[in-house]
């Protein structure tokens, strides 16, 4: 039932009825408080209205998860990929719980399950997901869950910071597989990924009208970080780029899953086991730093706001770093000489 009252200069509307959340909401004018309830209240007779505050004991985890893929998950870069990893986690039986059976200990052994097949940042990814959809149906849903179980369970330590890169020959080795590959969008990707240091779904998604080949830089407008950048272009990115053909749009036309499984093709081609796509930025990031350009200048490039995530990627070589304090000496060396002539 609606009741509308007058609070200050303000209208106060207030719908209740058992098996909802309440409802209210402060409004100018007494018509559009009445308007408002009778919006609501026609909503829930039709159905269309959540019963979010309906009997804890009777809402599952994988219920919550069900809605959280429905209404959350489509608004997010990535939604695929989350909702695959959401339809995974919904497999083990701690979904299986209704909310007044989920207990940290319960997620504790979840967290523990999972941490015995997959690697610890996998399971910390899984954690705070499930952290965020007990929450989103705390403040969002009106679901009545006291203090969120998932906070109360310690995240496993993920030490998987990876330190890849192209070993000696092994470039050569991916050259010669890529020209037995028939898709040559496979090549380009490979090759301007080197020189870009761009992630997978950055590459895949620029399009030609951001690409500025006189001015030698490249757009970026869509970005993990959801800030857009522009970046620089080495003469190797723009050799590749002049030699494609121009058809409007995008510049690559493969999915981002078309492109991890012909990298693994091509992986496979060229005898290399251990070598992910991603490692590819690596290498990128490494080669602007081995160059010596600053880390305000390569996390301009590369898109990371934070220094010490920015480190992680950078793995510069000693024999570069020996022969670049090498050049240093000499120079330095033909300065001291230049004085006393």
């Amino acid at each position: 039932m609606a009741t509308i009252t007058k609070r200050g200069q303000s209208w106060f509307a207030q719908v209740r009825r058992k098996g909802f959340t309440p409802l209210h909401k402060s409004f100018p004018s007494k018509t559009g408080a009445q308007a408002w309830a009778r919006l609501q209240e026609s909503r829930m007779d039709s159905g269309a209205a959540s019963k979010a505050s309906q009997s804890v004991g009777r809402i599952t985890l994988s219920e919550l998860v069900d809605r959280y893929i429905e209404q959350v998950s489509p608004r997010k870069r990535g939604c695929d990929a989350e909702i695959a990893r959401l339809r995974k986690m919904q497999r083990s039986a701690l979904f299986d719980l209704s909310l007044t059976s989920l207990h940290p200990q319960a997620i504790a052994s979840f967290r523990d399950e999972r941490l015995a097949r997959v690697k610890p940042g996998t399971v910390r990814r899984e954690l705070a997901l499930l952290r965020h959809i007990i929450e989103t149906a705390r403040r969002d849903w009106g679901i009545r869950i006291g203090e969120n179980p998932a906070r109360l369970v310690s995240l496993p330590i993920a030490d998987d910071q990876r330190e890849r890169r192209l070993e000696p020959g092994e470039f050569e080795r991916l050259s010669v597989a890529l020209a037995s590959m028939r898709n040559t969008q496979v090549k380009t990707a490979f090759l301007l990924a080197i020189e870009t240091g761009l992630r997978r779904g950055e590459l895949l998604a620029i399009e030609w009208r951001y690409i500025d080949l006189e001015r030698r830089t490249a757009h970026i407008p869509v970005t993990k970080t959801g800030v857009a950048r522009t970046i620089p272009l080495t003469g190797g990115a723009v050799q590749i780029l002049t030699g494609l053909e121009r058809r409007g749009g995008k510049i690559f036309t493969m999915t981002g899953n078309a492109l991890r499984l012909a990298w693994e093709r091509l992986r496979t081609k060229a005898g290399i086991r251990d070598l992910r796509f991603h490692d590819l930025r690596h290498e990128a990031i490494s080669r602007y730093c081995e160059l010596g350009l600053s880390i305000p200048e390569v996390a301009a490039i590369s898109g990371h706001r934070d220094p010490r995530m920015l480190l992680r990627y950078t793995h510069i070589r000693a024999e570069s770093l020996a022969a670049r304090m090498h050049q240093f000496a000499i120079e330095g060396e033909k300065i001291s000489t230049a004085k006393f002539q």
